[in-house]
């Protein structure tokens, strides 16, 4: 996956979404935009995206990346608003590695997450006998390997994947987004954290709700940035 690939496909989104033609208007004023088109007229090849963004100036790239900045922004906050719901008690949000991402669990008062590193990025610290963090109602404090806060985990570069379990790496041209957007790899990455949380004897599964962390915040502001340096 190309540095550019992901902003290409934002960006055409922005592109559709503001000549779209015709657009219903709700009652607050808003357009009534559908995903379903959008998401349709976006399966199309590298090569499109690149020769559509060919064909944009600097200025006209720079007001896109604008735009899209704020439509990240609402993002970012509709996503921590919904994982705030899987929060026991004041259990603080977790920070999200930039390089990877995290799946959670919620079981009774406490929420279990597991973090993850993209291809090409290993952990700062050995987790092959630490899979998941865990936050409790009763403590409102993440175990962690750092000093108290709310980070879990750092994703760094590296060319060998040694400091953690196997399935705690995404696989090759396989990030958070990539997971998050097709179901059965979503479902093949949650299913895998489950098995991994009952073989430690959390198998409450009436209390058991899954939530993918706001895991495009911290990628999206990543990807902005490389696009603007190429502007």
């Amino acid at each position: 996956m190309t540095a550019m690939r992901r902003p290409l496909e934002w960006l055409c989104l922005m592109l559709v979404l503001v000549s779209g033609g015709a657009q219903t208007i709700n009652s607050d004023g808003c357009p009534a935009w559908s995903s379903e088109p959008v998401l349709e007229k976006l399966k199309v090849s590298d090569e499109c995206f690149e020769l559509l963004a060919d064909k944009w100036n600097d200025t006209q790239t720079a007001a896109i990346l604008d735009n899209l900045r704020r439509l990240t922004d609402v993002l970012q906050k509709q996503q921590k608003k919904e994982c705030k719901e899987v929060m026991p008690g004041d259990c603080p949000f977790p920070v999200i590695p930039s390089k990877g991402g995290l799946v959670c669990v919620s079981a009774e008062t406490k929420v279990y997450c597991k973090p993850m590193c993209n291809e090409g990025q290993d952990f700062s610290f050995l987790r092959r006998t630490r899979v998941y963090e865990e936050c409790s109602a009763t403590t409102n404090k993440w175990t962690t390997q750092y000093v108290g806060g709310n980070k879990l985990a750092v994703c760094n570069k590296s060319d060998i994947q040694i400091s953690g379990v196997p399935s705690a790496y995404f696989p090759k041209d396989q990030d958070c987004l990539k997971t998050k957007s097709e179901q059965a790899l979503e479902k093949k990455v949650i299913e895998t954290f489950e098995k991994e949380l009952r073989d430690n004897n959390i198998q409450d599964k009436r209390e058991i709700r899954v939530a993918w962390q706001a895991i495009t915040a911290v990628g999206l502001f990543d990807v902005l940035d490389r696009a603007r340096a190429k502007t």
